[in-house]
């Protein structure tokens, strides 16, 4: 199967060669990296680590998603995963999303970090409660059953593309997880290794973000209602 990988990137110089080399070669066909208006050497060092970088100078999570996957027409794809660039997930685990797939016919898979080893103080109090509630809602009005919304994941690249994404910024990863269990597509969950990021979070590491993505998976939720 042919797998492409999409690390949306803003400002990670410092971790997101090490994101790249831990990459499993031997699955990963293409590492696509979405420089996301950084103004650091995030371009530069994603290049000289081997991978393809796109520029994305709208800001934001859902947009470098899009402009990855908007690079995938052209090619024939059969899974894509999506991964950050702080070096937070384990990209070497990327087999464990693969597995449900190619295995037990699953359409995605959720990398969860609450089911997972974590670093201690890896994921926030805020994180920690924001996926609570969250996942809460989406079992309430949706009848999906999930315990993150992590944005390590894999997913079949045709059913992706049914779910027409179009978040742009922080309710990408809720968007996708309610369409797809609105159209009933097949999805588990994996447990994941976490750790401490490198450097400080753009979401959760600063009370305005903290508050922005908050406020917009709590739309989210009910956006995508009717």
């Amino acid at each position: 199967m042919n797998i492409a990988v999409i690390i949306p990137a803003f400002n990670e110089e410092k971790s997101i060669a090490k994101v790249i080399e831990a990459i499993p070669k031997n699955l990963v066909q293409y590492i696509i990296v979405v420089n996301n208006n950084s103004t650091d050497e995030t371009v530069t060092v994603a290049k000289a680590a081997g991978a393809i970088v796109l520029t994305e100078n709208r800001k934001g999570y859902g947009w470098a998603c899009l402009k990855g996957m908007d690079y995938l027409k052209n090619l024939s794809i059969d899974i894509v995963v999506f991964l950050d660039g702080d070096f937070s997930d384990f990209p070497e685990e990327i087999a464990l999303l693969i597995s449900p797939i190619t295995n037990q016919n699953m359409d995605m898979v959720i990398g969860s970090r609450v089911l997972g080893n974590r670093e201690k103080g890896s994921l926030l109090p805020q994180q920690r409660f924001g996926n609570w509630l969250a996942t809460k809602l989406i079992r309430i009005f949706y009848g999906a059953k999930f315990t993150d919304l992590g944005p390590f994941r894999a997913i079949r690249y045709n059913r992706l593309m049914e779910l027409k994404m179009a978040d742009k910024t922080y309710g990408w990863t809720i968007e996708m997880q309610i369409k797809a269990a609105k159209k009933k597509h097949h999805f588990c969950e994996v447990p994941v290794s976490y750790r401490k990021r490198i450097g400080v979070s753009k979401v959760s590491g600063t009370i305005k973000g903290t508050i922005l993505a908050g406020i917009k998976i709590i739309f989210a939720v009910f956006k995508y209602r009717f």
